[in-house]
C-alpha cells in the first residue's frame, strides 16, 4: 500500500528545482501510507511531476521502487494498491503471440505497466482485479491518466489551482502545494451534515473532487479544457443487468458458486511477501472471510479483534468464539473509554476532511493492534451492501408496506409515542424480555432501532423512508449559513438504477455512496495511519457481479439479511455462533458525550465560538446539544458530525512534510 501525489503544470514555467521541491513537499505528507521507500519523477518540459511513498508488500526489493517506467519507456506510473491477478497477467504477457515480455522484478507495478504497454490504459483496466488508485503519464501522447478501482477501495483526489492540475491520495498532499486555496465548499458541507461524510465526487474544498470509483480521467498537456471522469466499469450497469438476467440455478448451486468465487478471491488476497492476518469482529462477513482464509492456510492465521467493556458494544466475545472454532492465532484487546477517547484528537489529521462515523475509533484501534504483528489484514467489509445486511434492507420496506396505508396522523402519533421514551429506557425494557425472544427478534441497541422506526412512520413514501434513515440532519441547509443543498449525488432519483424492488434499490444506493465514502474511507484512513494494508475479498468484482444476479430471496429471508452468505459460513462454524443480533462496530457515543467527552464537546459547540466562526446556525446546534444532555432523542450521531467538523476546522491547516528521499529526473 502506498501514497501518491503530483501535478501537471500547464504554465510549464517551473524549474527542475521547483518541481523537485514541490513534489517532495506534497508526497512527504503521505509518509504514513508508505514508510518503506519513496521517490519522485518529473519532466520540466511537459510540466509533469509524480511522487510516491511505498509500503512494501510484494517484491520488497528495489525492483519494486516507484515511480517506475514501463519497459518500452512510454509510461511512468505512481500507484497505490494491489493488483491481485498480476501473476496471471504476467504469464499471459510472457507468452504473448506478439512477443513475450521479459520482466526484471516480481512486482505487480511492473506487470501493470506492461499491460498499459500491451493493451493501452483503458483496455488494461478491464483486465485488472485489484484495489488501486493510479496516476500514469503517457510520454508519447502527453496524457496524464488517473484511474481508481471499481468499488472505490483506494482514494484519489484531484482538482485545479489556476493552470495547475493537482492530484493525491489524501487532501493533505494537495494542501501542501504552494498557494492552495483551502476554501470550504458550504454546499458540500450540507451533504456532509446529512451523511456524516462528504459524498463523491465532492470534497470539503471548493474545486477539489474525489475521482469516482470505476472511472478514468485523462488529461492532455496540450489541451487546457477540464476533462471529466469516464467510467470503465459501472455498478449501475452491473445491478441492472444482474436483475435483468438473474441467477436461475438452485440454492445449492448458488451456494457452491459463491463458495468458489469467495474462496478464490480470498486466496488471491492472501498473496504477500510480508506477514498477513484478518480483522475479525465475529459477524457473518468477517467470520466468513476468516474461515476461508484458515481453510486455505497450513498454519493458524493471525486474527484480531477489539473489545469494549460496555457489553452492548462489545464484539470481542463473539469474535473469540469464532476464532476458537476455526483454530486461528487470535489476539484481542479490551480498551477502556479513556484509551478509546485518546484517539479523538488524532482523527482530524487521519481523515483529512470532516468524517464522522464514530466506528472510526475502534477501526483505528484494531488496525493499530494488528500492525504490531502483520502488515496486511483482510476484512469482511462489503457484505451488507451486496447481500442485504443492514437493518433497513430487512425491515424498512416490510414495515412501510404495513403502515404506509395508515393515515398520516396515526403514523405521526405513533412516532411521537415511540420517541417520547428515550433509547436507554427502551434498551432496559428489551433486556427484560430478550430471554423470551428468538434470536431473529433480538436486537442490540433496540432503542436506537425503535427511534429509526419512528422516522419510517413519519415518512411519506419509500424514497423518503430511505432518505430519513440515512440522514443525520433532516434539513442541513438550514444549519449552514448561506448554503443550500443542491449538489448532485447518487441518492438523487435520476441517478438510481432501474430496479423494480426497492430493497435492491437501497442496496445499490448504499453500495455507490455509503460503502466507498464511509466504510472504505474509514478503513483506508484508519489502517494507513498505522501503515497497515487492508484487503477486502467481498469486493472482488466477480463476487459483486454474482451477488447482483441473486434473487432477493437468497439475500433476505426469515427477517434476516445475507441468507446465502450465512449458509456459506455454516459450513465452517456452528449456526449458533453466527446467529446473533446484528450490531455495528460502534462505541457508546451518547453516554460518552454526556459524560467524559462533555467538556470537550461543550468547548467546540460553545455559542460564542460558533457565532465567531460564522459557519453554522448556533441556535439549532445548541438546541440539539441541550436535548442530548437532557437525555431526549437520539442526536449523538448528528452532534458527532458537528464535533468532527469543528475539530477538523481547528486542525486542517496543519501539514508536516517529513523526511527527504530519492529523486529521479526524466533525463
Amino acid at each position: 500500500m502506498c501514497g501518491i501525489a503530483g501535478f501537471l503544470d500547464f504554465n510549464r514555467e517551473s524549474s527542475n528545482n521547483k518541481l523537485q521541491t514541490v513534489t517532495l513537499r506534497m508526497v512527504n505528507t503521505l509518509t504514513h501510507r508508505g514508510p518503506d521507500d519513496g521517490g519522485i519523477w518529473f519532466d520540466a518540459a511537459a510540466g509533469v511531476a509524480l511522487g510516491h511513498r511505498r509500503l512494501s508488500i510484494l517484491d520488497v526489493s528495489p525492483t519494486g521502487h516507484q515511480p517506475m517506467e514501463s519497459r518500452i519507456g512510454r509510461f511512468v506510473i505512481v500507484y497505490n494498491g494491489e493488483l491481485y491477478n498480476f501473476l496471471e497477467l504476467r504469464r499471459e504477457l510472457e507468452h504473448s503471440k506478439e512477443g513475450g515480455v521479459n520482466f526484471h522484478g516480481h512486482s505487480d507495478t511492473e506487470v501493470m505497466l506492461a499491460c498499459f504497454d500491451h493493451w493501452g490504459v483503458k483496455a488494461a483496466l478491464q483486465q485488472f482485479n485489484g484495489m488501486f488508485a493510479v496516476a500514469v503519464w503517457d510520454r508519447e501522447e502527453h496524457l496524464l491518466h488517473l484511474c481508481r478501482d471499481r468499488m472505490g477501495e483506494k482514494p484519489l483526489y484531484y482538482g485545479w489551482l489556476g493552470k495547475v492540475f493537482l492530484f493525491g491520495s489524501e487532501l493533505k498532499a494537495l494542501r501542501a502545494y504552494p498557494g492552495f486555496s483551502a476554501e470550504i465548499d458550504h454546499e458540500a458541507l450540507t451533504l456532509y451534515l446529512r451523511h456524516n461524510y462528504v459524498p463523491s465526487p465532492y470534497s470539503i474544498y471548493k474545486g477539489i473532487f474525489k475521482l469516482p470509483p470505476g472511472t478514468l480521467l485523462s488529461l492532455s498537456s496540450e489541451e487546457r479544457h477540464r476533462s471529466v471522469p469516464s467510467p470503465y466499469w459501472s455498478l449501475k450497469e452491473v445491478a441492472e443487468s444482474g436483475m435483468a438476467d438473474p441467477f436461475r440455478g438452485t440454492e445449492q448451486e448458488a451456494l457452491e458458486q459463491l463458495d468458489t468465487l469467495l474462496r478464490t478471491s480470498v486466496k488471491m488476497r492472501m498473496l504477500s511477501d510480508v506477514p498477513l492476518g484478518a480483522l475479525l469482529s465475529g459477524g457473518v462477513d468477517s467470520s466468513t472471510i476468516t474461515a476461508l482464509m484458515q481453510a486455505q492456510s497450513p498454519v493458524p492465521i493471525k486474527t484480531f479483534s477489539i473489545g469494549m467493556w460496555e457489553r452492548e458494544y462489545d464484539e470481542a466475545e463473539d469474535a473469540a468464539k469464532v476464532a476458537k472454532q476455526l483454530g486461528t492465532a487470535h489476539t484481542e484487546l479490551y480498551v477502556t473509554a479513556k484509551e478509546a477517547m485518546a484517539v479523538i484528537p488524532k482523527l482530524p489529521l487521519i481523515y483529512d476532511e470532516p468524517f464522522a462515523d464514530s466506528s472510526q475509533i475502534p477501526t483505528f484501534l484494531v488496525s493499530q493492534m494488528a500492525r504490531k504483528q502483520v502488515t496486511v489484514g483482510l476484512s469482511g467489509d462489503g457484505g451488507d451492501e451486496l447481500f442485504g445486511g443492514y437493518t433497513r434492507h430487512v425491515w424498512s420496506a416490510a414495515i412501510w408496506n404495513r403502515v404506509g396505508i395508515l393515515p398520516a396522523l396515526a403514523r405521526r402519533t405513533a412516532a411521537t409515542a415511540i420517541t417520547s421514551v428515550s433509547p436507554q429506557t427502551w434498551d432496559s425494557l428489551f433486556r427484560c424480555v430478550n430471554p423470551f425472544l428468538s434470536t431473529k427478534w433480538q436486537h442490540r441497541l433496540p432503542g436506537q432501532k425503535l427511534h429509526k422506526l419512528a422516522r419510517i412512520l413519519e415518512s411519506s413514501d419509500l424514497r423518503s423512508v430511505y432518505l430519513s434513515l440515512i440522514s443525520h440532519w433532516d434539513d442541513p441547509a438550514s444549519l449552514v449559513m448561506g448554503a443550500r443543498e443542491s449538489l448532485k449525488i447518487p441518492t438523487a432519483m435520476d441517478e438510481w438504477a432501474d430496479l423494480s424492488d426497492f430493497v435492491q434499490q437501497m442496496m445499490f444506493l448504499d453500495a455507490v455512496t455509503f460503502l466507498p465514502d464511509d466504510i472504505l474511507t474509514k478503513v483506508d484512513r484508519a489502517s494507513m495511519a498505522v501503515s497497515l494494508e487492508v484487503r477486502v475479498p467481498l469486493l472482488d468484482h466477480r463476487v459483486v457481479e454474482f451477488a447482483w444476479r441473486l434473487p432477493a430471496s437468497m439475500k433476505n429471508r426469515d427477517r434476516q439479511g445475507k441468507w446465502l452468505l450465512r449458509q456459506l459460513l455454516y459450513r465452517y462454524v456452528p449456526r449458533q455462533l453466527a446467529e446473533r443480533p446484528k450490531s455495528g462496530f460502534s462505541i457508546p457515543l451518547e453516554t460518552w458525550l454526556r459524560g467524559p467527552l462533555r467538556d470537550w464537546a461543550e468547548s467546540l459547540l460553545a455559542a460564542d465560538r460558533l457565532e465567531s466562526e460564522g459557519i453554522f446556525n448556533p441556535k439549532m446546534i445548541r438546541k440539539k446539544w441541550g436535548e442530548h444532555i437532557a437525555g431526549r432523542g437520539t442526536g449523538q450521531h448528528a452532534l458527532w458530525g458537528i464535533l468532527m467538523f469543528q475539530a477538523w476546522l481547528a486542525e486542517n491547516s496543519r501539514i508536516q512534510p517529513e523526511e527527504q528521499f530519492s529523486v529521479v529526473s526524466s533525463s
